[in-house]
């Protein structure tokens, strides 16, 4: 979030050890799973501007976390965010349209937030149908709560 790479890869580097630690007698075990790490290290470099490497770490959460968790959408979306700051539109709108049926089927909040602000980044877009699906989509979730 501070936009410094050289720190964000240390820490990640320290956390992904802290993480290697925990074992089956650790009392909070069970909240820690093998995405966890992927999922920040995304997050991470969607934020530095390093869209390839989050686009890598947030594909392989996604396909981890194909078990039904409400996180799944956040990773999504943060994937899309990934994609539209490449210029894939296509994929982006791919990616978009699963987050929002994962919406569909959790109704996590957090991934919902960051759902609509990747539909504002398309808005440069708004033309091409894929782009009008999606919002349709977005906006029939909205009304269907």
């Amino acid at each position: 979030m501070l936009g410094q790479a050289a720190q964000c890869q240390r820490e990640l580097a320290l956390t992904e050890a802290q993480l290697s630690r925990v074992d089956d007698c650790d009392p909070c075990a069970e909240l820690v799973s093998a995405a966890q790490f992927s999922r920040l290290a995304g997050s991470c470099y969607l934020s530095l501007g390093q869209y390839r490497r989050a686009e890598q770490q947030l594909t392989e959460t996604a396909e981890a976390l194909r078990d039904g968790r409400k996180s799944r959408s956040i990773v999504l979306g943060n994937l899309t965010l990934a994609l539209i700051r490449q210029g894939e539109v296509s994929a982006a709108t791919a990616t978009l349209g699963t987050a929002i049926e994962e919406l569909e089927r959790t109704r996590g909040g957090g991934g919902l937030n960051i759902v609509f602000g990747a539909v504002r980044e398309l808005r440069p877009w708004h033309r091409k149908p894929e782009v009008q699906e999606v919002q349709d989509r977005l906006f029939a979730l909205m009304t269907s709560r």
